[in-house]
Order: structure tokens, then C-alpha cells, then sequence
């Protein structure tokens, strides 16, 4: 039944269908809105102006439409708005972290929306300001920072900024000691870069013209940026560059990685004249990574058939394969998920049986124990330590109901310290709600892990609505952290919920394996029988659903919505990855080529081409009642494209079997990650917040 939420007299955008025929391994297809895909793209990344005016008048079209069927929630945005704002610390600020006479930190100042950075005397002392990311916004439309790194000696700070929401990130080097920043700023790089050890100079890695970061250059502080020196070219288009260094500044590491291989070059950063040393030539499925240990480097890898990984030692004279030896083998169903080493301890973080732990190693003897937790469902984080020769870690705790914790832990005595307690200045008390964990069983019987937080003494009798957020691709595991923002659902009586699907690594690589190329179906019916056996127990029903989900959790949204439209009560579908055939078609897309592993490579692989044709969103939307739908894009975003979202709901709107309406917003002054302040990213949550309240009826409940 079409909701009874919107108005129906208003009109939605049609754009004009101009069919476009292509053809692949004798199969025809045809596409009416390809001609939404600025062919000027990679301009328009760098300059939004050029962007042809027929499509920018059809994205302000859909922007004015949706604006008109939420007029209605214009005071509930700015209520929810306030909300959210309220629960943040407004002067908030990072434990600072030691590095030789000073302690490093960021924060935000009150009222202000970006990060600023600071340090103070080690052990404690009047705070100076390095860098002041409102000052630096001042005037933009749209301001990002990347990183942030002084140098060695301490005298000056790379940092990195992005004004226009592409992730074409410009570095500046900044004198620490006049406050100015030098005239050799570099342009068209990924956000970053690794001082040498003197800091005399940095290295970064460069954005080619298909915006992939396939270089690495080394600049001299105060030359020339034209005349950097080429430290490593990436012939591959399907692999990305990194540079990165180690914490005792005597290695540069620069990484060539897709998403099941990689490969490391190794370059000391006392002699950055010197050519990179390659560590273990790539080989299709090898994954390692490097953490030096002194004398020798601990490497993270899943070679020799270590699906969930080991940890094996190499000497830093000589790192080459054959002289790997086994530290922490590999154990099924035991994730590790990154390594830390100090002079006298190795760290690293696992997940075993969907959950995350610290295991805390003596390097000497090779004794180990595990930090531990009482709660049903967590997060944990290691944080970076600026220093090797020490005893202390630092890391973090939350769940759905803890606000973060951040620890400083002896790993000799094993002692404990809090040093700072999330604060929510309007107030929380974790006894007034409850997380739990379920398991949904799937179709084909895997136990896929629900983490949910509700208020204590709600109903389970089916009545709460529910939004349930999933995301199930690269790997990545969603995290059962603490999030203010969801408690302006939750407070209203709602049931917030992630569902753990295949295509994450929450219960180890193979539940990552089960969720991608010709295996990501299962990512969807993973989702469908979350929210199916969250109405088995009673947490909710169908019609009371939201389905959530970004980027490739996107796409998961706009393919649970052809599979099962009646599961739902609603979807938001944010920066989704929707036209996932067409995209994996076009080789000149920044992530195309790094992406076959993940997605499969329907150009050479007929096999691929249909196994993706049958559940790319776009190819598959059907004549059936769809759920309303809320989209959301960025007009800059080289991720996902904005005419990905803009194609799906043309043809949702054309094609599709439903009343419902499908609403569109784009941020044409934005990228990927939407709005950059911290305050104004909370209008953009109020919009969606509103939205998952107006379809199901709570908007004027608390």
C-alpha cells in the first residue's frame, strides 16, 4: 500500500529518457540515462562549475522535490538537529599523546566545526595551537583536513586539506615556529604524507588523472613541487599506492595493494636518495603488512594458507620471504586484525567468535594474555603510539549503551588507567538501556550476529520500529561502538540494530569470502533474514522497518529493495553504489580497475558479467511495490558517482511497480562523505532521521 506519510499531488522530476545500447559478450542492454554520466567527470571533480547544465538542473530539480515532500519535518530536522548537537562535547579534545618534549593533540574548540591541533610540554604546560581548521575553512563551501604530522625535530607539520569534497588533497608545510606555512604546497594527493627522518623532506603519493593514487614522490622542503623526485610508479591501474613510516622514523614503507594483494618496498628514512628495496614480490592473494620491531620487522600476512592471518618476524637487514618465521601462527576463526610492536611487548588486535580482543605479548618469552570485557557487545580500538621504548598502551572501549572509554594500560603490571569517559553533556545513563546480540539464521544456515540497543522496558510485542543498518563489503566489520546520534531514535522508542553480514570480516576472512563476487547474494539474504528474525522475536514487523546503509552498503540497500521490497517500511540508501555493472564496465573510473577482486571483472569474464548483471540494483528493478526510498549523493564524490543514485531513481520512478515516492538529494557542494563540519554532517542526519520517522509514524513521539 502506497504511505499515507507524503502528499501525492505532488509532481516527482521525469527526466528524459535517451536510450543508450551496449553490448557485452552478446549480451544487449540498453541504458535511458546514461547520459547523466558527465562526460566531462573528471573536470567536474576539480571544478563543480562545469558540470553540463541539463544535469545540474535535473539534480536541483530532485533536490527541490525532495525539499517539498519534507517540508513537512522542517522543525523535526532542527529539533533533531539540536538533539544530536546537545549530546556532543562541544570543547572536545584527544588525551594528548607523548613524542620526545611534547604531548600531541586535537580537538574542537566550542562552536566550532573542524579539528584543530595542538601540543603541550610533555608533562603538562601551557597549550600551543599548531593548526586551526575553522580558521582554515574560512570562506570555503566545503573544507576537509587529511593529516596532520610534525616532523621528527619538531619544527614543522605537514598537514593536508581537501576544498571541494573530491579527496584531491593539497599538503602545506607549516613553520611551528612563525605560524606560517612555507610556499611549496603539493597538489592532487591523497591527503598524506611520511616525513624522513630529519625531516628535511616528506614523501606522498600522487593522484594520477583517473584520480588513483598510483605514484610516490619524495619533496624537498622549500623546492620546487615540478621537480619532485619519482620514488615508485605503479604500472597496474587495478592497484593504489601508500606511503606510510615507521614509529622509530627509520623506515619509509610504500605499499601497492588492491583488495586481495599487496606488496612493500621498503626505503630507510635516514637516506631518502636511496631506491626502494622490495620485501616479497606480489602474488595474486598475498596480503602482508610491516611493523618494525627494532632489529627486525613483524609482518601481517596471510601467506602459507593463513586465511585468518599470523604474525611472522623477518630480519630488517634482509626481510625477503624466505626468511619470515612464525611468531603468532595462523588459527582458524582467529582474525588478527593489526599488529603494534614496543621494545619489549608485541600488541595485536583479533576478533574471535565476532568479537574483538587485545592480546598483549611479551616479546622476550613469548607469555601472552588478553585484556578483558564483561559486556554481551563492544568495540575496541588500539590507538597510535608516537614511541617504541615503552611499556604503556593506550586503546579504547564502548559499546551501544558505554560511551567511549580510553585506557592507558601497564602490559608489564597489567594496570589498568582511565583517562577520559566520553562525555554527553545532555545527559545518559547506560542503565536505561539495553544491548543485546542475536543470531539470524540464514537461508543456507550461517548464524549471522545482530547487535541492538533499545531502551529498558520496551515492549517486544512487534509494535517499536526498527532501523537496521548494514553494510557487508571489503571486509570491513561493523563495529558495536557507542553512537549519540541513534539515541534521538532509540529515546522515541525505537529499536537500532546492525546486522553483521557476510562480506565483513566479523567472524573471521571465510564470512568475508561468503559475501563477495559470485558469493554476494549472500550479503542480501544475510540482511532479509536479520530483519526477518528481528520480527520473529518479537523486536518489530516489517511495516515498522527502516533499512540503512552507505557506499556499498548502499548498493546492499538498493538489492534488498528488489529482492524483498516487503521486508520494509522504508529505505535510505546513502552515496549508494547502485549501477554496479555499468561502473564495473567503465575501466577510466577511479575505483574500477582495484575493485575487479572485490566485485569480479565483467569486461574479460562473461561469468563475472552475469553473476553481477543479476544483482546490480539498477539492471534490476522491477515492477513491483517498493518501500519510499530516501537517496542520498555528493556532486564531487569520485567513489560513488552522483549519477549512480541519479540513474536508480529515474528508473525506480519509471520502472518500478509502486505509489511510494522515491526522494533524491544531492549535495552539490560535497563528496562521498557528505558535509564536512561536525554540525552541519547533523543536518544531513536530521534529514534522514526525519525521513525513518515520518514513514513510520513516531515522528511526534518521544
Amino acid at each position: 500500500m502506497p504511505s499515507k506519510a507524503f502528499p501525492s499531488n505532488i509532481a516527482a522530476p521525469l527526466p528524459e529518457a535517451r536510450p543508450v545500447t551496449d553490448t557485452r559478450h552478446g549480451v544487449e542492454r540498453s541504458d535511458e540515462y546514461a547520459w547523466m554520466r558527465a562526460d566531462n567527470w573528471q573536470e567536474v571533480l576539480r571544478d563543480p562549475s562545469v558540470l553540463d547544465g541539463a544535469i545540474r538542473t535535473h539534480l536541483e530539480a530532485e533536490n527541490a522535490y525532495q525539499a517539498e515532500l519534507m517540508r513537512d519535518t522542517e522543525a523535526l530536522q532542527k529539533d533533531l538537529a539540536a538533539e544530536m548537537r546537545s549530546r556532543i562535547k562541544e570543547d572536545e579534545t584527544s588525551v594528548p599523546s607523548r613524542d620526545g618534549p611534547y604531548a600531541y593533540a586535537g580537538g574542537f574548540r566550542t562552536g566550532g566545526e573542524y579539528p584543530r591541533f595542538f601540543r603541550v610540554p610533555r608533562d603538562g604546560g601551557e597549550e600551543e595551537l599548531l593548526l586551526d581548521g575553522d580558521r582554515e575553512a574560512e570562506g570555503k563551501s566545503y573544507f576537509r583536513l587529511g593529516g596532520a604530522d610534525h616532523s621528527p625535530d619538531h619544527s614543522q607539520l605537514l598537514w593536508g586539506h581537501d576544498d571541494m569534497g573530491s579527496e584531491l588533497y593539497t599538503l602545506s608545510i607549516r613553520d611551528l615556529a612563525t605560524g606560517r606555512d612555507l610556499d611549496d604546497t603539493v597538489t592532487e594527493t591523497g591527503g598524506s604524507g611520511e616525513w624522513d627522518a630529519k625531516g628535511h623532506g616528506f614523501f606522498y603519493a600522487r593522484l594520477d588523472a583517473n584520480h588513483r593514487p598510483s605514484s610516490v614522490f619524495y619533496h624537498p622542503v622549500g623546492a620546487n613541487p615540478a621537480e619532485d623526485r619519482l620514488i615508485y610508479d605503479e604500472t597496474d591501474p587495478g592497484f593504489f599506492v601508500n606511503v606510510s613510516g615507521s614509529r622509530l622514523h627509520d623506515w619509509i614503507y610504500v605499499s601497492a595493494h588492491d583488495h586481495e594483494t599487496s606488496e612493500c618496498h621498503v626505503i630507510p628514512a635516514g637516506d631518502p636518495s636511496a631506491a626502494p628495496r622490495l620485501v616479497a614480490a606480489r602474488e595474486a592473494g598475498l596480503q602482508y603488512e610491516l611493523e618494525e620491531g627494532g632489529d627486525v620487522f613483524f609482518i601481517l600476512t596471510n601467506a602459507d594458507d593463513a586465511k585468518d592471518f599470523k604474525i611472522v618476524s623477518a630480519p630488517v637487514a634482509d626481510p625477503a620471504r624466505a626468511n619470515w618465521k612464525d611468531v603468532v601462527p595462523h588459527e582458524p576463526g582467529r582474525l588478527i586484525l593489526s599488529v603494534m610492536a614496543f621494545a619489549r611487548f608485541l600488541v595485536r588486535l583479533e576478533r574471535k567468535d565476532g568479537l574483538p580482543r587485545i592480546i598483549v605479548r611479551e616479546r622476550a618469552s613469548g607469555d601472552e594474555h588478553m585484556i578483558a570485557f564483561d559486556e554481551e557487545a563492544y568495540s575496541l580500538g588500539l590507538h597510535g603510539s608516537y614511541e617504541y621504548e615503552t611499556d604503556t598502551l593506550r586503546f579504547s572501549y564502548s559499546s551501544m549503551t558505554t560511551p567511549e572509554q580510553v585506557f592507558d594500560y601497564d602490559m608489564g603490571t597489567r594496570e589498568r588507567t582511565l583517562l577520559k569517559t566520553q562525555e554527553v553533556p545532555s545527559g545518559h545513563n547506560p542503565e536505561d538501556y539495553v544491548t543485546r546480540r542475536l543470531m539470524a539464521p540464514a537461508p543456507d544456515g550461517a548464524l549471522v550476529p545482530i547487535s541492538l540497543v533499545h531502551r529498558r522496558g520496551l515492549a517486544l510485542d512487534g509494535s517499536a520500529p526498527c532501523l537496521l543498518y548494514g553494510y557487508g563489503a571489503y571486509g570491513m566489520a561493523m563495529p558495536a561502538s557507542f553512537n549519540t546520534n541513534c539515541l534521538s531514535l532509540v529515546d522515541r522508542g525505537f529499536v537500532y540494530a546492525i546486522a553483521h553480514i557476510r562480506g565483513g570480516k566479523e567472524k573471521g576472512y571465510a564470512w568475508y569470502e561468503d559475501g563477495k563476487r559470485e558469493k554476494k547474494v549472500n550479503s542480501f539474504t544475510d540482511f532479509i533474514a536479520c530483519a526477518r528474525h528481528l520480527v520473529a522475536e518479537g523486536y518489530t514487523s516489517h511495516d515498522r522497518i527502516v533499512a540503512e546503509g552507505g557506499s556499498a552498503g548502499g548498493m546492499l540497500m538498493g538489492a534488498v529493495a528488489n529482492l524483498a521490497p516487503e521486508a520494509f517500511g522504508g529505505i535510505v540508501a546513502a552515496v549508494p553504489f547502485v549501477d554496479v555493472l555499468n561502473t564495473m564496465l567503465d575501466d577510466t573510473l577511479p575505483l574500477t580497475p582495484p575493485e575487479w577482486p572485490e566485485w569480479g571483472n565483467p569486461i574479460t569474464s562473461k561469468e563475472d558479467y552475469d553473476t553481477i548483471a543479476a544483482y546490480s540494483p539498477y539492471d534490476n528493478v522491477a515492477a513491483h511495490p517498493y518501500p519510499p526510498i530516501l537517496a542520498l549523493a555528493g556532486l564531487t564524490d569520485p567513489r560513488v558517482t552522483y549519477w549512480e543514485p541519479a540513474k536508480w531513481v529515474a528508473r525506480l520512478r519509471a520502472l518500478g511497480g509502486s505509489d511510494n515516492p522515491v526522494l533524491f538529494k544531492t549535495n552539490l557542494d560535497a563528496g562521498h562523505a557528505g558535509a564536512s563540519g561536525r554540525f552541519s554532517r547533523l543536518d544531513e542526519k536530521a534529514l534522514t532521521y526525519a525521513f525513518v520517522l515520518k514513514v513510520t509514524g513516531k515522528r511526534d513521539s518521544r
